[in-house]
């Protein structure tokens, strides 16, 4: 009697679709070592951690000397309102001195301004990586008439007038509205489509490899494939985009707020403070440094700390620094 042959059972092997194993030099642990190792990105990561904490502690920190952005010292101002003393009236009481007109503590309200500028920096930068990640994924992945649509309305938003857009929609907020709420939602829904185009150049150069070609072959379900198979695979570059897009956003808060359209007073804001100055340039300058400094090192920071995750997690260039 002819014996019968089974054919062989299919394995889970067969009917899952794993990613590609990560490179060597794309692995978190090899990345974070080599971020310890980069000087640059380290300093940027610790003026980001200060100033983080700064804003945090505010309070506490300005209690220490007992002072708040919101106490007038006119006793410490000339007959014209200038500071009087070296470096803007700057003393063991008040470390920046004080504001012109007003005798405020200058350091005050940069640490004030601080728990203003960045979580609205982070919150916008959120709200745009969100919106430019589904619309880029969506767009590259899908392809076609979807791709074509989603393309040129990206487009259309980049040649965008956004900053004379923003004048005008201020205007029409009711003064109720939250302002940093305000200043998250506009800065962030026109800063999306750079991340957009990143994310959909990146999703078409992994939509047809071979991981994800074998998970829409088992049955996979779009979103699923874009969660398990795509996303995990651009994750690096949205973190980086996102840690360099943070200083950006921060600096569309204070252009807006020197406009005149940003935080209302007297909640402190380092743009309101600079916009301020300018106006003292000449007889107090370091009522513009002190805000304008601390503006110049949050961006500094933040850049030098992408571009350093940059460097680890691109597997071209972890390769040719190892």
């Amino acid at each position: 009697m002819a014996s019968r042959v089974r054919a062989p059972r299919a394995t889970a092997l067969a009917l899952t679709a794993p990613g590609p194993e990560p490179d060597e030099a794309a692995r978190p642990v090899g990345a974070w070592r080599r971020l310890l190792k980069d000087p640059a990105a380290m300093a940027g990561a610790v003026v980001a951690l200060l100033f983080i904490l700064l804003a945090v502690f505010a309070p506490a920190i300005c209690a220490i000397n007992g002072v708040d952005p919101y106490t007038y010292h006119v006793d410490l101002l000339d007959g014209s309102g200038v500071p009087v003393g070296r470096f803007g009236g700057a003393s063991a009481a008040h470390w920046f001195g004080v504001e012109p007109l007003t005798g405020r503590d200058l350091f005050a309200i940069v640490a004030y301004g601080a728990r203003t500028s960045l979580p609205i920096g982070v919150g916008a930068t959120a709200l745009s990586v969100t919106i430019g990640v589904a619309m880029g994924t969506v767009s590259g992945y899908l392809g076609g008439l979807v791709d074509m649509l989603l393309s040129r309305f990206t487009d259309l938003m980049i040649a965008f007038p956004s900053l004379i857009f923003m004048i005008a929609l201020s205007a029409l907020v009711p003064p109720s509205f939250p302002k940093p709420v305000f200043m998250v939602l506009i800065i962030g829904l026109f800063s999306w489509p750079s991340m957009a185009r990143v994310t959909r150049g990146q999703t078409l150069s992994f939509r047809n490899r071979s991981f994800v070609m074998a998970a829409r072959a088992i049955g996979s379900r779009s979103g699923t494939v874009l969660a398990t198979q795509i996303l995990p695979n651009i994750a690096p570059t949205i973190i980086v985009i996102a840690t360099m897009g943070i200083p950006g956003a921060i600096t569309a808060e204070a252009a807006l707020s020197f406009l005149g359209i940003g935080i209302a007073p007297p909640t402190p804001s380092w743009g309101r403070a600079i916009a301020s100055a300018v106006a003292w340039i000449r007889v107090d300058p370091w009522f513009l440094l002190a805000p304008g400094l601390a503006l110049f090192l949050v961006t500094l920071a933040f850049n030098l700390f992408g571009d350093g995750l940059r460097d680890v997690l691109d597997p071209k260039l972890a390769k040719r620094a190892s």
